[in-house]
């Protein structure tokens, strides 16, 4: 696999991706924020839609030492009312200070590139007020890989999302270094922990358990630290956008939902890797649980991206009834890798249904016969719930 720019070369075939954020749009009015994992895409983005903009590259040793010393260098390094791409800004959090003073005084706009929002977070950075808006940036994600080719599932399984990885046969090789690159470059040299062996141990216990409910306590007995230390470690994971927690939907009163919350990995590939999975093939132990991650993730960007602000829970009881996703109080979803739906598939939906019979209720499967049951649970195929997904249409009835 080699890198061409905004293209990347799959045994000699280029691929060029439209990704869902129009970062001239964004850019037009005023300033922004744009986070995503490493290797989501941000350089390549910002080379193919804003092929002009000045780039400050904070991963570049020099650039990175003369703006760390002295962070208003920044205004002679710009020109006023210009458009200022900063790439990595929390590795010199100070840089805001200057930032926000050339939006005010020469109508300057940039565009604030991370992978991580925690030293931003523990230095009390200068979050510009307002005056810039937040955009985040995912994997590849169902329509952007079908501008280019048909999407495949059991490629995106395997390889998950990152540019530079989907659909590479070698693609577990790159995976592998990318998690040990995460661990020394986000982690370690940071220093955004003290104990890095432990939180390594901790990461792996974490990606074998993705999409369950994370019990804090036992993963720490495990590994051999407090629950707390996990916690911690977890909070480390959504701040440099490695993990997100999902909470649990509460508004039932009959049935008792639980309290944890489950963690999801930003991508199938990175997971994969951290969990040592051989390949997933539809059938297998891992396909249902890739299955449902891979719904979970596409469905978290698609909020994003549309601009959506629902939030995205789930639902169990203690009792062990349970919906996959709940998306604000208007849609839930149950997610099932069968080729058949059947009516055992439903329970999770009925016992919800029952309390709240307002919102709208769906399975979401392989299976290819669709349809409405007798009570209004729509059956969709997984490309079916994805183009309603990304139409905005998501509603069931």
């Amino acid at each position: 696999m080699m890198e061409f720019g905004n293209r990347v070369s799959y045994n000699g075939k280029l691929m060029q991706f439209q990704r869902k954020i129009d970062l001239v749009a964004l850019t037009s009015r005023r300033s922004c924020f744009l986070f995503g994992a490493r290797a989501t895409g941000k350089s390549t983005m910002i080379r193919q839609q804003l092929p002009d903009v000045q780039v400050i590259d904070l991963l570049d040793a020099q650039i990175f030492g003369r703006l760390l010393r002295n962070p208003t260098l920044l205004s002679e390094m710009t020109e006023a009312d210009s458009l200022v791409a900063i790439d990595e800004i929390q590795k010199v959090p100070a840089l805001l200070n200057e930032v926000h003073r050339l939006i005010e005084s020469r109508n300057q706009r940039f565009l604030l590139t991370g992978s991580s929002a925690r030293k931003l977070k523990r230095g009390a950075a200068n979050l510009l007020a307002g005056r810039a808006r937040n955009a985040s940036l995912f994997p590849l994600t169902f329509p952007e890989i079908e501008t280019v080719q048909e999407f495949n599932l059991l490629t995106y399984l395997n390889t998950g999302g990152l540019p530079q990885m989907y659909g590479d046969p070698e693609a577990h090789i790159f995976l592998r270094s990318y998690v040990d690159l995460y661990l020394r470059e986000e982690i370690q040299a940071e220093a955004l922990t003290r104990n890095l062996g432990s939180f390594a141990e901790t990461l792996d216990s974490l990606a074998l358990s993705n999409g369950q409910e994370i019990n804090a306590a036992s993963i720490g007995s495990d590994v051999g630290v407090t629950g707390r230390t996990v916690l911690n470690y977890i909070q480390v994971l959504e701040d440099t956008l490695i993990a997100f927690q999902v909470p649990v939907f509460r508004k039932t009163r009959k049935r008792k939902p639980i309290s944890r919350k489950k963690l999801y990995f930003f991508d199938l590939g990175v997971t994969n890797a951290l969990c040592k999975r051989s390949r997933i093939e539809k059938g297998s132990e891992t396909f249902g649980p890739a299955f449902e991650h891979f719904l979970m993730l596409e469905t978290r960007a698609a909020l994003s991206y549309l601009g959506n602000q629902d939030t995205l829970t789930y639902w169990r009881t203690s009792t062990g009834f349970e919906v996959d996703m709940v998306i604000e109080n208007h849609t839930a979803i149950e997610i099932k890798s069968t080729d058949k739906v059947t009516e055992r598939h439903l329970r999770g939906l009925r016992a919800l249904k029952e309390e709240i019979p307002e919102m709208s209720y769906g399975i979401v499967s392989c299976d290819n016969i669709e349809g409405q049951t007798e009570d209004g649970i729509q059956i969709m195929h997984w490309r079916t719930y994805l183009k309603k997904l990304w139409a905005d249409e998501l509603k069931c009835r």
